[in-house]
């Protein structure tokens, strides 16, 4: 959640926030005025206690006279503290619920608007162009061997699949490339769960706007994660970390689990928007004067994986309507889908300043050496859906695809992959 202290002093920075978010701004009256009414009955409660505090050493004191007068003042005195406590907790619950809806504030820079109001910071490499009509990723994965979508189907349902073969091996070989380039960087490798409890859930903020996504396991009340910054955030929940010798990094490799509701008749053909898939993402633990430097360096990995699969992309700076809940700024790098004749998201790395942290009590000591809300990021290494990137631009008009060179050592050394 966002700092208290900010919704006191500077209202007007919260308001803008929402107004910039598309959200409703009148929460902020809202909350002020149930800060006020739990303030004012912590004080009242807290005036009551003491006095309940003062009575208690005079009644033993106290002639007989005056004992009943003061037994029955101090049963008086319980009846009201029990009164205020009770006002003091629903106000409490009622700011606390309110306040937890709250996105976490957006970057001054980041451009205002929705989904389609992002700001281009760059593009790499030139669009392929084929001189033969070229297939999409499916009917090449199909021909190369790499896909069965309708036995996926026949298992599980629509928008799951079977990756067979040298499918498999592209999978494997990215996300082994992604934890090579991660071990380089100093992170630390990770194989996370893929339940977690609610309390983890609605601490990263994906119990939010994103909520419809998720799968829940009701007998249990757990969900399957979308992504392992779930798992990876809740890690050092209610701990204090040593930052003193910089940010720590984790990779976490991880299947991931979306229901994308309300996506029907959309990127339905393929990979490329299904159900499960698998992914390494960057999560890093920093000291908030560190967050905005660690997220230029978390896009340089992002763009560093990119140039070892050699295919044309972009770098967009994500519109504030289309943040998540918990990113104050976001950045996606879309890669050259020749099929679509369009830029596709393969990867996407948000600042998230203390907004999961503070949720999660996650912690570290200050130079004063008292413990102060840390910052998390994160950031995609690789993902299934890197895969119709990679066979849509290196395919051949034979329906073969050139496997681009550092992935490789990462799939047997094969240069070409051929049609059965």
């Amino acid at each position: 959640m966002i700092d208290p202290r900010t919704l006191r002093d500077d209202p007007e920075a919260v308001r803008a926030s929402q107004r910039a978010r598309g959200e409703d701004e009148g929460v902020v009256d809202k909350l002020l005025s149930l800060d006020s009414r739990r303030r004012s009955s912590i004080a009242a409660a807290d005036k009551l206690r003491n006095e309940q505090k003062l009575l208690g050493k005079q009644i033993p004191k106290a002639p007989p006279e005056e004992k009943q007068r003061l037994l029955a003042t101090a049963k008086e005195l319980a009846a009201q503290v029990k009164a205020a406590e009770a006002e003091q907790n629903t106000a409490s619950e009622e700011f606390d619920q309110l306040f937890r809806t709250v996105p976490n504030l957006v970057h001054p820079d980041a451009p205002v608007g929705g989904e389609d109001d992002f700001t281009v910071v760059k593009h790499v490499g030139e669009p392929v162009k084929f001189d033969f009509a070229p297939k999409d990723h499916l009917e090449l994965l199909e021909a190369l061997g790499g896909v069965d979508m309708e036995r996926g189907a026949k298992v599980s349902g629509s928008r799951f699949y079977f990756l067979t073969g040298v499918g498999a091996q592209l999978q494997l070989g990215l996300l082994n490339m992604a934890i090579a380039q991660a071990l380089e960087n100093g992170f630390t490798p990770m194989i996370t769960p893929s339940l977690v409890r609610p309390e983890i859930m609605a601490g990263t903020g994906f119990l939010g706007q994103h909520s419809s996504e998720i799968y829940h396991l009701e007998d249990d009340d757990l969900y399957l994660v979308g992504t392992s910054e779930v798992p990876l955030a809740g890690f050092h929940a209610d701990e204090i970390l040593d930052l003193n010798d910089g940010p720590n990094r984790y990779a976490g490799w991880s299947s991931c689990y979306r229901r994308e509701a309300g996506s029907y008749g959309k990127d339905t053909r393929g990979i490329i928007r299904v159900h499960q898939f698998d992914k390494v993402e960057m999560f890093v633990y920093a000291k908030p004067e560190d967050a905005e430097a660690e997220h230029e360096r978390l896009l340089g990995w992002e763009e560093q994986m990119l140039a070892k699969i050699e295919v044309p992309y972009r770098v967009i700076d994500t519109a504030t309507g289309d943040l998540g809940t918990s990113a104050h700024r976001k950045f996606d790098c879309e890669a050259w889908i020749p099929t679509q004749d369009t830029y596709r998201e393969l990867t996407s790395t948000s600042n998230c300043t203390t907004f999961q942290a503070r949720r999660l009590s996650v912690r570290y000591r200050g130079e004063n050496g008292k413990p102060q809300i840390a910052a998390t990021l994160n950031g995609t290494l690789a993902t299934t859906r890197w895969i119709v990137a990679i066979v849509e631009n290196h395919q051949q008009e034979d329906g073969s695809v050139r496997v681009p060179a550092a992935l490789r050592p990462f799939v047997g050394g094969q240069e070409v992959l051929t049609p059965r």
